[in-house]
């Protein structure tokens, strides 16, 4: 008779005892840091010293970037209508798309597809962009509303190459940046276009991109809504104060 029951090879739990990827959770406490353990649960495997340690400064560099992105906004509005802190922080993760939050995916499922390519990285660069051209399409991880030069890009690159981590995704990534220097655009890799370059490099499926920002925010988010608890008024404006009508005039119902 056929076993049907639902499988995973995640954990395994009984009682008084706790399995992740076959290792006592015991152990791993105290012995292992939270990013390790969580390199653990997504690959499947304790990560080296170096993976670890590069794991760890993803995690950390997106941990959160002030009030106003979309899912920020989003936690401390639920909050502010009274509500608990779970449902402020799931609030906040829901708002996390494609556009906010989703450009670690697409750039690195556009590097990691285009990276197999033999050639040329310079050239690959050239017809990667051409393509996204013809598409109409942008290529995501380049450029911030805020930052010239994005201080995260620089460290977790300096980082990935001091922990030799820094292979043909990272190289394809840099090869953009100096295609759109050549053409006269200034669209420095973002740090979500660095964490794509790098999670690529580390082996890490595409499809994983925006867990990790998820993993990563969801920190941050929990401290904005709490603080938006204890500091803030209940029922505040949070969202646009000044906007312009240009609906129909007044109207009135015939008799």
């Amino acid at each position: 008779m056929s076993d049907d029951r639902p499988k995973t090879g995640i954990s395994n739990i009984a009682p008084g005892e706790i399995r992740v990827r076959g290792y006592d959770i015991i152990d791993l406490m105290g012995r292992k840091s939270f990013a390790e353990v969580a390199y653990l649960v997504l690959k499947g495997k304790l990560p080296t010293e170096a993976e670890g340690r590069m794991m760890d400064a993803i995690l950390t560099s997106s941990v959160d970037h002030g009030v106003t992105p979309p899912s920020v906004l989003a936690a401390r509005t639920v909050m502010s209508g009274g509500n608990p802190l779970n449902a402020a922080v799931a609030g906040g993760i829901l708002t996390i798309g494609d556009v906010h939050g989703g450009a670690i995916e697409q750039c690195a499922r556009l590097l990691q597809e285009w990276a197999a390519k033999e050639g040329d990285p310079e050239k690959i660069a050239r017809d990667l962009l051409a393509d996204l051209n013809s598409r109409k399409k942008r290529m995501p991880g380049f450029g911030h509303r805020l930052h010239k030069t994005d201080p995260r890009t620089v460290r977790l690159f300096d980082l990935a190459g001091e922990l030799d981590f820094s292979g043909r995704h990272q190289i394809l990534a840099r090869a953009i940046e100096k295609r759109f220097a050549d053409q006269g655009k200034s669209l420095p890799i973002n740090v979500d276009g660095a964490i794509a370059a790098v999670i690529s490099d580390m082996g890490f499926d595409w499809k994983l991109g925006k867990g990790f920002f998820i993993i990563s925010r969801t920190v941050g988010l929990i401290a904005q809504a709490n603080e938006e608890r204890t500091r803030e008024k209940p029922m505040r404006n949070l969202g646009i104060s000044g906007y312009i009508y240009d609906g129909p005039s007044p109207q009135k119902l015939e008799d």
